[in-house]
């Protein structure tokens, strides 16, 4: 997150979040509203662990639906107009790594995905890029030990 609250987000980490609260408000919540009634009309509400679960269930959803609704809001886009001549949120950089070369794109942390190679700008490697050139070097501290980097090439 910026300084002033903003969310940083991709446009495509801005459509899936809009996917998931459509998702969420059109679909999950009609459900859990359902399944909540349902329990409801059962009895005793003291004792209906259904109700109790649906309930539950429908908190978590509406929670859900209000943390989507705060971030769209507050999003900010990152344009993909960056200069490519130094490190910066929406690029992909092409790294030098143990003797491997290595790509990553620089998203912000509402996108972050180390399985998909996305990495967050406020994680530890996403702040030591921010800002770096082309043929700069970056030493992070890992659980094994520091790893150097090196940056071959900023898209």
């Amino acid at each position: 997150m910026e300084p002033n609250g903003k969310v940083l987000l991709t446009k495509e980490g801005l459509q899936e979040l809009k996917k998931e609260y459509s998702g969420l408000k059109d679909v999950k919540r009609p459900v859990a509203v359902q399944r909540l009634s349902d329990a409801r009309e059962l009895g005793d509400l003291s004792e209906n662990s259904e109700y109790a679960a649906a309930k539950q269930d429908l908190s978590f959803i509406d929670g859900r639906i209000l943390e989507l609704e705060e971030i769209i809001h507050g999003a900010k886009l990152i344009s993909g107009t960056h200069t490519k001549s130094q490190v910066d949120v929406g690029c992909k950089v092409i790294l030098h790594i143990n003797g491997k070369k290595d790509e990553f794109m620089l998203v912000g942390e509402w996108e972050a995905d180390p399985t998909a190679k996305k990495i967050s700008h406020e994680s530890p490697l996403g702040k030591a890029l921010m800002g770096k050139k082309v043929g700069d070097k970056v030493e992070v501290e890992a659980p094994a030990g520091k790893i150097l980097y090196k940056i071959l090439g900023i898209e």
